[in-house]
C-alpha cells in the first residue's frame, strides 16, 4: 500500500563503481591520474619488519627491515633501512645497513651506510664516511662471441668449395 516501483536503477556499489563518484559535500581535491607508464615506488616504512623475500619489477623505497632476498629494478634502502640478505637490482642506492651481498649494474654507497657482503657491480660510487666490508667484484659483460677458428681440414675444404666452378642457371 505504501510501496512505490522504484524505476530508477539501484545505485552501484563504490567498489564497483567505474567512474569517480561526485558530491558536493566531498570538497577534497582528487589527485591527478599517473600518466600510463609510470609506476609508484613502493615503501617499507620503519617500523615495518618483513621476514622472508621481497620481489617486484619496479622501484622499491626501504626505510624498515627485510630479512630474506630483495629482488627488484631499483632498490633504495633509507637512513633506517636495514636488509639481512641479497640485494639484486638494476640500480642500488645504500643510505642504511646492509649484510648480504649486492649485486646490480650501478652501485652507490653514501657517507652514512653500512655494507658487509660482496658487491658484484658494473658502476660502484662511494661517498666518503660509507662503510664497506667485503669484495668488490666488477661484473663483465659478456663479449660477442667469436668465430671458432677453422680446423685445417676445414680450412682446404672451404677452399676448394669456393674455387669449384658454380653450375650455370637452367634457362
Amino acid at each position: 500500500m505504501f510501496s512505490k516501483p522504484n524505476s530508477t536503477p539501484s545505485p552501484t556499489p563504490n567498489a564497483l563503481r567505474t567512474e569517480p563518484a561526485t558530491s558536493e559535500s566531498d570538497p577534497a581535491p582528487r589527485p591527478a591520474a599517473r600518466p600510463q607508464g609510470q609506476k609508484m615506488a613502493s615503501i617499507i616504512a620503519n617500523d615495518l619488519t618483513l621476514e622472508g623475500n621481497v620481489s617486484g619489477g619496479g622501484e622499491l623505497q626501504i626505510d624498515g627491515t627485510i630479512k630474506g632476498d630483495v629482488k627488484a629494478e631499483r632498490v633504495t634502502i633509507g637512513d633506517s633501512g636495514h636488509v639481512e640478505g641479497g640485494v639484486y637490482a638494476e640500480a642500488v642506492e645504500v643510505r642504511g645497513r646492509v649484510t648480504g651481498s649486492i649485486s646490480a649494474k650501478q652501485v652507490r654507497l653514501y657517507g652514512a651506510c653500512h655494507v658487509d657482503g660482496d658487491i658484484t657491480h658494473e658502476q660502484l660510487a662511494m661517498e666518503t664516511g660509507a662503510f664497506f666490508q667485503g669484495r668488490s667484484l666488477r661484473l663483465q659483460r659478456a663479449a660477442a662471441p667469436q668465430p671458432a677458428p677453422l680446423r685445417p681440414a676445414d680450412a682446404v675444404a672451404a677452399a676448394s668449395a669456393s674455387s669449384a666452378p658454380k653450375p650455370s642457371p637452367a634457362p
